[in-house]
């Protein structure tokens, strides 16, 4: 009886296995086909395709512009975005 069992559970992991190995595949063959597919629309748009590009293209578009664009001394507190904070443990 223990035998059956065992033999059971071995094939219950390996059918779990093969679904988890079908779904990975699955993903990697939709993010290939995303990613050829941004190049092919980089490309017909005449941009070049890659990290540094898109990241170069996107800082160009959220900068700021105009004097004291960088500043935040005219913002009320309550409006601004808190980009860093400082943590203390208390005993």
């Amino acid at each position: 009886m223990n035998l059956i069992q065992q033999i059971l559970r071995a094939i219950l992991f390996l059918i779990l296995a093969f679904f988890g190995l079908v779904m990975a595949f699955v993903f990697m063959a939709s993010t290939a086909l995303a990613i050829g597919v941004l190049y092919i629309v980089a490309r017909l748009k005449g941009r070049p395709f890659g990290v540094k590009a898109y990241w170069a293209e996107r800082r160009r578009s959220a900068m700021p512009t105009g004097p004291g664009a960088w500043s935040r001394g005219s913002q009320p507190a309550r409006e601004r975005d808190v980009t860093d904070i400082e943590m203390r443990e208390i005993p």
